[in-house]
């Protein structure tokens, strides 16, 4: 009895968690596509349009705060939900694949909050993300054409900004709504997948044996 309810809590706790991911993620889209009305992407208006929205455009700054809070409570959700699904290890098919999507938009989440390094354009982002992109270049075999690429071939400059906001905008955006989505549908299914096992159980409903 205590191990039902054991994985029962685990179950909910993880449709739970999916669901605070997909709220986090159409926070951080919806605050997202506010800030891009005012946000320049290029080297020199970057920080200057970011430094406008904080402080001139009225609620700018609660706007950029809320779309922060999203993106990093995103990766802490996505990190208790890997430990969740870990516990529950309950191999159906609903379940493999909310292990599977969890664990890519994990990694989204991730990507996400990485690629928005540089789009601060100060000093702090710049010398970051300009030693990761040391270790990027020592990936064997496509480690050079994968920095330039991600910098457009000539340092870090305004291409650079643009490149990364493209995929933290619109690439990595679109693929974790997608993920997000996918994983609370597979644990719903689940959900509901169990209680009819559950019901068809209680009530001694057997599947009938069929005669040849």
């Amino acid at each position: 009895m205590k191990t039902l309810e054991y994985r029962h809590a685990l179950r909910r706790s993880a449709t739970l968690l999916a669901v605070v991911a997909l709220s986090l993620v159409l926070l951080a889209g919806l605050t997202g596509i506010l800030l891009s009305f005012y946000y320049e992407p290029t080297a020199r208006g970057a920080f200057e349009s970011l430094r406008e929205i904080t402080e001139i455009l009225a609620n700018g700054g609660l706007i950029r705060s809320l779309h922060a809070l999203a993106g990093n409570g995103l990766i802490v959700v996505a990190l208790l939900q890997i430990v969740v699904l870990f516990l529950g290890r309950q191999f159906c098919s609903a379940w493999l694949a909310a292990w599977i999507s969890g664990i890519f938009y994990t990694l989204v989440a991730i990507g996400l909050s990485w690629t928005a390094i540089i789009l601060d354009w100060d000093q702090v982002g710049y010398w970051r993300f300009k030693l990761e992109l040391k270790t990027i270049e020592s990936i064997p075999l496509i480690g050079s054409e994968l920095r330039d690429i991600l910098t457009g071939g000539n340092g870090i400059n305004s291409v650079t900004v643009e490149h990364m906001y493209t995929l933290h905008s619109y690439v990595l955006s679109a693929i974790a709504f997608v993920l997000a989505v996918v994983h609370l549908g597979a644990l719903i299914y689940q959900e509901r997948q169990v209680k009819h096992n559950f019901q068809g159980e209680a009530g001694g409903v057997k599947a009938p044996i069929e005669v040849s």
